[in-house]
């Protein structure tokens, strides 16, 4: 099995995957994903798609992600690591799929809009 490479993205987070055939280790920026992301939550999170296509520690994952906060990164790295799994597989999407781990989640922040101190808070009305 060659290396596969896929994409993911939640907010400002872009998150590039390269999965081989390995032992389990998942390496974030050069670091082991449970020293990049200390909350147990996330942690699970990023292992989840494994756990739903019973690949655990099966694959090497090598990530390179940027932008946003914690959250948003660790969403963008699970849905990477779900792409990857499909295109090594394409029986695991619909598992995938039905746990909504193939879907790009589209919100962003909504911009500042100019006359307003946020981007829909207004200034307090006087009548008088």
């Amino acid at each position: 099995m060659e290396m596969i490479n896929s994409i993911g993205r939640r907010k400002a987070a872009v998150a590039r995957i390269y999965l081989t055939k390995g032992e389990g280790k998942i390496m974030v920026n050069g670091k082991d994903y449970k020293d990049y992301f200390p909350q147990i939550h996330i942690q699970t999170s990023i292992q989840a798609p494994f756990e739903v296509v019973d690949a655990v520690n099966l694959y090497d994952l090598k990530v390179n992600v940027a932008g946003g906060g914690f959250k948003g990164q660790a969403e963008a790295v699970r849905m990477g690591i779900a792409r990857a799994l499909v295109k090594l597989n394409e029986e695991f999407r619909s598992p995938l799929k039905a746990e909504k781990f193939l879907t790009r989640d589209s919100r962003v922040v909504e911009r500042k809009k100019y006359g307003k101190p946020k981007a829909r808070k207004s200034f307090q009305f006087s009548k008088r």
